[in-house]
């Protein structure tokens, strides 16, 4: 029997959902994206029932992560109670398989699932189509497994891990649009660094994999990183405005066969045990499995005092408070904890809260927010509806002239009738 993935926030609507469908099928009931994922991993459903409109991680957001973790092609159906077509718009856009309004009828769901269940093992029969990585045309991560493995089995080469580093920041910054293009021109340039008798393949979100057959020379992978670094930041500038700071680049862990192995797992795991050299070194460059690489590597990134700054450094830096991720922001809040107890200096710590489902409200509040603020200050998304602030050498009333410039600012966006915002300020104090 077919198994189902229902996805709902609302626990009433995926009670009823699920007692229509479990007489026909297997069910599993997930009320939140985050147990969706879970569930997906450990129950592989043939098909996704999923509510579009859900806090925390909407339907959009969820279909494009189960797109990245499935090793084969898995249906996706929408059911939401939104009478627009742009929403409808968008799900087909994204993939989906079909889209259902709330509150449905029984025979009308019972006929559309059916629908999309039997057209499952056609497409699963499109070999060509499942191999492929639709987004990147490269290969997907399970025919990577096993087109590459093949590979490392009977030819001499060099197998390697590529990274995108700092990719999330993209995504946070100008959104999963220029995300997108971003991964799909770094794909072009992976495919302009091997040969049609090499394979490359995307394994999941920013990690990529290629194999490079007869390569016996460090040298030729070391120029193949530096173009892919050099070619990716050129690129990166013209999607994005010559003042792009975000520090986008590419690591790679590379692993020779048959001299360190010929099993695939056993490969991936040294070439990742390369990468992570690379990432503690600096990133943006190439290691090599081996004992004597590590010596190496750490000579070569410390040559200079110059070199390091330029590796640590921000580049193009722009107008407007400095957004990082919340790990970052964790750090630079206990060192300003740190400096707050020995030196006295005046720091604000301001929450602020936007009620809205809408990404492209979060997006534009975002933006605004990040040149509202000081080069000096430093803002996170925290979850979904939620942004940090640290405002430095800033006094409690300055934070109050702070939180009311930004509430001027929103107002003048066509969005602001469309949400609420709450604003909670404390001064970091010992």
């Amino acid at each position: 029997m077919q198994k189902i993935l229902i996805v709902d926030d609302d626990e009433f609507t995926l009670r009823i959902t699920n007692m229509m469908l479990s007489k026909h099928y297997k069910t599993v009931c997930a009320l939140s994206g985050k147990e969706a994922i879970r569930l997906f991993e450990l129950e592989k459903p043939d098909m996704v029932l999923s509510d579009l409109l859900m806090p925390e991680m909407d339907g959009y957001e969820l279909h494009r992560i189960l797109q990245e973790k499935a090793t084969e092609h898995v249906p996706i159906m929408f059911m939401t109670s939104d009478e627009s077509d742009e929403s409808e718009s968008k799900g087909f856009a994204l993939g989906a398989a079909d889209y259902i309004r709330k509150p449905f009828k029984l025979d009308v769901l019972i006929r559309r699932v059916g629908n999309i269940l039997k057209n499952v093992d056609s497409i699963r029969g499109l070999k060509q189509a499942v191999d492929i990585d639709p987004m990147t045309g490269l290969l997907n991560k399970s025919a990577s497994q096993r087109k590459i493995g093949e590979l490392c089995s009977q030819k001499q080469g060099v197998l390697m891990m590529i990274d995108l580093d700092s990719f999330k920041l993209v995504n946070d910054i100008y959104g999963h649009n220029m995300g997108d293009r971003i991964l799909i021109r770094f794909s072009e340039l992976i495919k302009e660094v091997i040969r049609s008798s090499d394979l490359a393949g995307r394994m999941g979100g920013d990690e990529f994999i290629a194999y490079c057959q007869n390569v016996h020379d460090e040298s030729v992978i070391d120029e193949k990183t530096t173009y892919l670094n050099e070619k990716l930041l050129i690129s990166a500038k013209e999607y994005m405005g010559e003042d792009m700071s975000i520090p986008l680049g590419t690591s790679i862990g590379a692993v020779f066969a048959p001299n360190e192995g010929t099993d695939f797992v056993t490969l991936c795991k040294k070439a990742d045990q390369a990468l992570y050299k690379v990432k503690q070194n600096g990133k943006h460059g190439c290691a090599f499995y081996g004992p004597t690489h590590v010596e190496e590597l750490s000579t070569a990134s410390q040559k200079t005092i110059s070199h390091m700054r330029m590796i640590l450094g921000e580049r193009n830096i722009k107008t407007g408070a400095y957004f990082v991720e919340v790990e970052q922001f964790k750090i630079i809040y206990r060192l300003s904890a740190r400096l707050v107890i020995n030196y006295q200096k005046d720091i604000q710590f301001m929450q602020i809260t936007v009620d809205t489902k809408d990404n492209s409200i979060l997006d534009e509040f975002r933006e605004m927010l990040i040149k509202t603020l000081r080069r000096s200050d430093c803002v996170t998304q925290n979850g979904k509806n939620q942004f940090l602030v640290m405002l430095m050498e800033a006094k409690s009333e300055e934070g109050e002239i702070v939180k009311d410039r930004i509430i001027s600012n929103w107002e003048q966006s066509t969005n602001s009738a469309n949400c609420n915002i709450s604003f909670e300020i404390e001064s970091i104090t010992d």
